[in-house]
């Protein structure tokens, strides 16, 4: 095998770093690849990878994401991924991804990540990470998908004798939704300043906490929201409440949020679509407009724009619209604004739009 791979590469023109993929496929002079080292599939929607980084890899602030490039059918997509393990890991990186029935890249994932499986990763990047002066206290939050970023706050925390409180709330459909279930058991039973609590939404009375976030589960949480600092990440609804909380108690500063799904449309005044047209400028595609994002339609149409996390976080989307009027699919507002730059997975078009795609 090797010398085939290596006679190919020796025979067919390529640059240095394809000459050299073909015999190791994680090397690049430039690029940020990673080979999977190890699989778990935790739960019946997950899959657990552990990466080890080739030498262009900077590491990562607890927190933040990473986009990950994977080859599905021929296509490359990108979508985005937190880092589960500990910022201080080393050279092995920790990405869980939980499989949506609508997806491409986590079923993808799911299904044929084994060891060897090589993927492409960008730097890390997001606001959403551990302040590097650490607070006294720290209060935790998630749902579902939106447990990694946490996981790796808490593994970080743990992994540098982080001494001040730790709460962590976790929310999941049932005990067996839960990907890091065992690790944070075990996080927690090995440092008296965690305290984990589960709440599980379609098994009542098996957590510590009892159907959706609301406000006493702060007090079983024994963390003042005043004065600790808070990371929330999971589903709109989870983060719709504890942003409410907050806001009544005007701590909107002291918390941090971070949504794992694509935000909900916001309510449309009108009440409906406005027809148009879409052209796409440098590809010379044109298409009739629908509701849909910007994104999604113009991937209907057959092109291929660079894309990420698809609700708004990473802003590899962005492109320049040069005619027309969008919707903000998160806010409601509209824009007219010529040749400015928009975020196609979250803007629908209003009307006739002219991309510079």
């Amino acid at each position: 095998m090797l010398g085939s791979k290596l006679a190919e590469a020796l025979t067919t023109p390529h640059g240095v770093d394809r000459y050299v993929e073909l015999v190791q496929p994680a090397f690049s002079l430039r690029d940020v690849r990673a080979e999977v080292v190890a699989v778990r599939r935790a739960t019946a929607r997950s899959v657990t990878l552990t990466l080890r980084p080739n030498d262009n890899w900077e590491g990562f602030r607890a927190g933040q994401f990473v986009r990950v490039s994977v080859e599905v059918g021929g296509v490359r997509h990108t979508r985005c991924y937190s880092p589960a393990s500990s910022a201080h890991a080393g050279e092995l990186l920790e990405l869980t991804a939980h499989a949506q029935p609508d997806g491409v890249v986590s079923p993808f994932l799911r299904a044929t990540a084994r060891p060897g499986t090589v993927v492409s990763l960008s730097r890390a990047d997001g606001d959403f990470a551990l302040p590097d002066e650490r607070p006294d206290q720290l209060l935790l939050i998630s749902g579902g998908s939106g447990i990694t970023p946490v996981m790796s706050m808490l593994r970080t925390l743990c992994h540098e004798g982080y001494r001040g409180r730790v709460a962590f709330l976790h929310y999941a459909r049932d005990e067996h939704d839960v990907a890091y279930r065992h690790q944070l058991a075990e996080l927690a039973a090995g440092h008296a300043n965690v305290r984990l609590l589960h709440g599980f939404t379609r098994q009542p009375g098996a957590g510590e906490l009892d159907g959706r976030f609301e406000r006493p589960h702060l007090r079983a949480a024994g963390v003042d929201p005043a004065q600790a600092l808070t990371f929330a990440c999971g589903p709109a609804g989870l983060l719709d409440a504890v942003r409410a909380t907050w806001a009544q108690d005007g701590l909107e500063a002291r918390l941090h949020v971070e949504q794992f799904a694509a935000p909900a449309p916001a309510a449309v005044p009108d009440g409906g679509h406005v027809a148009g047209s879409l052209r796409f400028a440098r590809s010379g595609v044109e298409a009739t407009g629908t509701a849909a994002p910007l994104l999604d339609q113009a991937e209907a149409a057959g092109l291929t724009p660079t894309s990420g996390c698809r609700m708004g976080i990473c802003h590899t989307c962005t492109c320049r619209k040069l005619e027309g009027a969008v919707r903000d699919l998160r806010t409601g507002e509209v824009s007219t604004a010529p040749d400015e730059l928009i975020q196609i997975c979250v803007n629908a078009p209003v009307g006739d739009v002219t991309l510079d795609i």
